[in-house]
């Protein structure tokens, strides 16, 4: 008798042994419940738990990464994107993560796409392309406030595309085209300007030094003749020129004496 009462004995050692022994892992915590109601957070190692009476459930705390599916909304001007993002949270709290909410990783998700739809919705379509980290750092910043009573930290937000209509695509291209096209007359037109004024000094100094006209003569006959061409080139002499203005100047003022 005294042997099977051992046996016995023994056997229900082991039963509970069995069922009671927890490994809980270095990135998870365990949840203990004593007759369904909270006891405490185990840390990593082995842990026993009396069965019937305490129930363990382990949380993970690692970062969790969940490409949010593509989304469709309208952009403030009205017009409709597609946008497809990446969301990087862990829980900080893992009683409050398993108990204020029944899945918070399927909470975290359905939060984060009614913000993303909500934030798209406030901003321009030239925002949503150019101001990416800006929206990213908002949508962050909203979905770490939701999930905060949930034990969960949103850690980072990124936008990874962003796809618009082809129709708009070929207005924005001719537009770019546009800015293009005027850049390149604002700078045309800037280096004309810089070489008339260049030409104008230029001019200005070779008419208070005769002799400075005369070499500029002499080296542009010099250029032409490097060439091999069949242009023909007629010197009139710099005095010819002068005594013909002084001329022109004498007739002028005595045409206007006798008006």
């Amino acid at each position: 008798m005294l042997n099977y009462l051992l046996y016995f004995s023994l056997l229900f050692v082991a039963i509970v042994l069995v069922y009671g022994l927890r490994v809980i892992k270095e990135y998870q915590r365990g949840i203990l419940f004593t007759l369904g109601r909270f006891s405490d957070v185990k840390s990593a190692g082995l842990r026993f738990i009396v069965p019937v009476f305490q129930t363990m459930t382990n949380v993970d705390v690692r970062t969790i990464t969940v490409e949010l599916a593509q989304q469709e909304t309208i952009t403030k001007d009205n017009v409709p994107v597609k946008v497809t993002a990446v969301i990087w949270y862990r829980v900080v709290d893992p009683k409050k993560a398993l108990i204020e909410v029944s899945n918070f990783n399927q909470a975290v998700s359905s939060v984060a796409l009614t913000m993303l739809r909500n934030i798209i919705g406030q901003h321009s379509m030239d925002d949503v392309l150019k101001e990416r980290d800006q929206i990213s750092t908002e949508m962050q910043v909203s979905v770490d406030r939701a999930t905060e009573p949930w034990g969960v930290k949103v850690e980072m937000v990124e936008m990874q595309n962003v796809e618009i209509p082809a129709s708009m695509q070929r207005v924005m291209a001719q537009e770019a085209e546009a800015l293009r096209e005027k850049r390149a007359r604002i700078i045309k037109a800037e280096a004309e300007m810089e070489a008339a004024q260049l030409l104008r000094n230029a001019s200005e100094i070779m008419m208070q030094t005769p002799a400075a006209l005369e070499l500029r003569r002499m080296q542009m006959i010099t250029e032409v003749g490097a060439e091999q061409n069949t242009m023909t080139i007629i010197m009139v002499p710099s005095d010819f020129i002068n005594a013909a203005n002084g001329i022109a100047s004498l007739a002028k003022g005595v045409g206007g004496k006798g008006g």
